[in-house]
């Protein structure tokens, strides 16, 4: 099996964004060139050329990348910084530690793992989190170490410390797999890396329990699921993915929950592997997806 971390050794993504201007595509190329690199892939957008803002991702190979990383890096600010462009330069030879945190479904959690085991998504997963036991067998198969941090009543705050003190400085970013828990604000500042969470699409039209069942009694005819990053404000932060999937009369509300199962595993895969690929620009409340 050919895994991420072949395809990439000695391969840099970097990502640009800014002021859109002429001449930024060859000033970024151009300093590829100079230091030896030679692009792979190249992707960029803007959303107005006249005065919007300008997005561009480049990935491009370099022998010896990590001994040349300090003069490329320099190189970038010298050159781009001028401009007044914001940059980022990522070895994509070292894949992103990336946590889940879960409760009682497992779909989520363990679709990420099988696909991190097959190595289709480009982390490492050095723990699990999760606020019930029933996952814990499932994770420890994997190989993967599995931490039970009980979350119950009105006051969360003991868990939440103890999943900061668990996640604080070993991570890169954090996955909700279906982890049932309203996170704080001071939650989402302390653990200080990106937070992506999964949920069916009904929101918030059937918000509360048994979402399902209330579809089926409105006789809805598309089921989906929406991966997102978390901020302060509840289920509306930055949309990374979405998908949907056609339904019937004739489905039971169960039918609609493992069709929508279904769809949440593919949108929370596909979203995680985007950020872990760098592939994600956040600009104030949505994203730039470059796939």
């Amino acid at each position: 099996m050919t895994t991420h971390l072949e395809v990439r050794r000695d391969h840099a993504c970097l990502i640009v964004h800014g002021p859109d201007r002429s001449g930024i595509v060859a000033a970024v190329t151009a300093l590829v060139a100079r230091n030896q690199g030679n692009i792979v892939t190249l992707d960029q957008y803007s959303d107005n050329p006249e005065g919007g803002e300008f997005f561009q991702r480049v990935v491009f190979h370099r022998p010896d990348l990590q001994a040349a990383l300090p003069e490329i890096e320099a190189d970038l600010d010298a050159t781009l910084e001028p401009l007044g462009l914001e940059w980022r330069i990522t070895d994509q030879s070292i894949p992103k530690r990336m946590a889940i945190l879960a409760s009682t479904s497992d779909h989520c959690l363990l679709e990420l793992l099988w696909r991190h085991r097959r190595g289709e998504l480009p982390v490492t997963i050095p723990m699990v989190i999760s606020n019930h036991t029933n996952t814990a067998e499932d994770v420890r198969s994997f190989g993967i170490p599995f931490f039970h941090v009980p979350s119950q009543g009105p006051d969360k705050s003991a868990a939440e410390a103890r999943i900061v003190e668990l996640l604080k400085g070993n991570v890169d970013f954090v996955v909700l797999a279906r982890y049932m828990q309203i996170l704080s604000d001071s939650f989402l500042d302390d653990v200080g890396v990106p937070v992506i969470n999964i949920h069916h699409s009904f929101l918030p039209a059937f918000i509360g329990a048994a979402p399902y069942r209330k579809a089926k009694e409105r006789g809805v005819k598309l089921i989906g699921a929406t991966s997102h990053y978390v901020t302060e404000d509840l289920d509306e932060g930055p949309i990374i993915e979405q998908d949907v999937a056609r339904v019937t009369h004739a489905m039971t509300a169960a039918d609609l929950q493992a069709r929508g199962a279904y769809v949440e595993r593919a949108v929370l895969s596909r979203a995680v592997q985007w950020h872990a690929e760098d592939r994600v620009i956040r600009h104030g409340n949505h994203t730039i997806v470059f796939t």
